[in-house]
């Protein structure tokens, strides 16, 4: 049986350290995108804010998913890689398609001549944002996990 207050941490630690963690990402990646050195400061700031609510809004949903569709019922007390590489695939589903639909479909913003590039399926995507939906949930998870109990995290 699943202690809720053990899941409700464990989540709670894995979205705070995303929510940190996507911040500052978002912030030191802001160069890789032509918004730095075409936008005033207060849009620059503003794009921050907005793209860090949505990181931590796909690494939610993305946690929820990833219980949902691998039947992860006992997580936190047990299955966390299962849930760990789920939640990453989805988040870096998502972050491929929202780059792809961004930049390419909707022109909401451009990658500067600085930002490393991927090819996937003859689309460029931005390298940045997908190592950062390698790198920040594997902090976040690792994070969660080592606030849990020993016992309880299995």
């Amino acid at each position: 049986m699943v202690d809720w207050n053990e899941r409700f941490r464990a989540a709670g630690i894995y979205l705070g350290v995303s929510a940190i963690a996507h911040l500052a990402w978002e912030t030191l990646q802001l160069p890789l995108y032509t918004i730095w050195t075409s936008a005033a400061r207060w849009e620059i700031a503003f794009a921050v804010v907005h793209c860090t609510v949505g990181d931590i809004m796909i690494a939610a949903s993305a946690l929820i998913a990833a219980i949902l569709v691998g039947r992860f019922w006992s997580w936190p007390r047990s299955d966390w890689k299962q849930v760990a590489v789920l939640t990453i695939i989805f988040g870096l589903s998502y972050t491929a398609y929202s780059e792809w639909f961004n930049v390419y479909v909707r022109h909401a913003w451009a990658y500067s001549t600085f930002m490393p590039v991927v090819r996937i399926g003859g689309i460029e995507l931005g390298l940045s944002p997908l190592m950062q939906w390698l790198i920040v949930p594997l902090v976040a998870f690792t994070n969660a996990r080592l606030c849990i109990p020993r016992e309880a995290a299995g």
